[in-house]
């Protein structure tokens, strides 16, 4: 009874492979000059060998190539240590901070904000952020797990690039520091920043890759997903604290790929759905 299973499942095989070979000759053969037939059909045959091969060669096919991930930095491959709340309070005043927050439950842009403000308010503004930014560099720690994912990444000859919305000398430090390197590495001098998608179609074109053989990782649903979506990237979200999870986030505008509540948790969100192939 076994044997019989086994006949039977192996003339299937046979069948469907026999069948295959079959449609896919008389498909691509009608337009072909009957001198080139013999030699079409002999590559038709190696490249259909076995119903196996033919299954495996759809599946590995199947995934996207991965050739590169972008990570924002602040909260991201640091630990949080600047008081977010309080900077946009501290430049915008209490009543605009609670009024805008209102409108954007992605979370405010505060360089958006700010943008159209007299020279010298901007002026005012910006020292304002400087200054909450050079206490969290005080404190800069590297994320739990950046490291090992670097690493890894490093040995899957994928490439690794930064994006923030902080200034070089915040990046030059974090290189420094730590000793792991991005690039390009691009800070909030270079304009447009986040969430435009400006900032990483400019590291696509300078890797020469398409946007959607990379994917963008950060902390924020308003800068590093909106920016990964507009520019036609894959994003993951590290949501260390379940913040996301909040009903307010419902209805974002941009959503990510994937969701992840450490670093530790992304080379598996990388290795089951994308071709780590270099």
């Amino acid at each position: 009874m076994q044997f019989q299973q086994l006949s039977t499942a192996t003339s299937v095989a046979t069948v469907t492979h026999h069948h295959l070979q079959t449609l896919l000759f008389t498909t691509a053969t009608n337009s072909l000059p009957s001198s080139s037939m013999p030699l079409f059909f002999s590559s038709i045959v190696s490249r259909t060998a076995t119903p196996r091969s033919l299954l495996m060669s759809t599946s590995h096919s199947a995934k996207t190539r991965l050739r590169g991930v972008v990570f924002d930095m602040d909260g991201t491959l640091t630990v949080p240590a600047i008081d977010f709340a309080a900077m946009y309070r501290a430049v915008l005043g209490e009543h605009e901070y609670n009024r805008i927050k209102a409108q954007n439950p992605s979370g405010i842009d505060i360089l958006h904000e700010i943008e159209n403000w007299t020279p010298q308010k901007q002026r005012k503004a910006f020292e304002t952020i400087a200054d909450y930014e050079r206490q969290g560099l005080d404190h800069l720690q590297i994320m739990p797990g950046a490291a090992e994912l670097c690493d890894r990444l490093d040995s899957e000859k994928i490439r690794r690039g930064l994006i923030t919305r902080n200034v070089k000398s915040a990046v030059d430090l974090f290189h420094e520091r730590f000793g792991i390197t991005f690039s390009p590495a691009l800070s909030r001098e270079f304009r447009p920043y986040k969430p435009d998608p400006g900032p990483l179609l400019h590291i696509c074109s300078v890797w020469d890759v398409l946007p959607n053989e990379v994917i963008m990782v950060g902390d924020s649903l308003k800068d590093d997903v909106a920016c990964g979506k507009r520019a036609g990237a894959h994003t993951c979200l590290l949501d260390q604290t379940g913040r996301y999870d909040s009903p307010e986030y419902v209805n974002v505008e941009h959503k990510p790929d994937f969701k992840v509540t450490s670093l530790a948790e992304v080379y598996s969100i990388l290795e089951v759905n994308f071709d780590l192939s270099p």
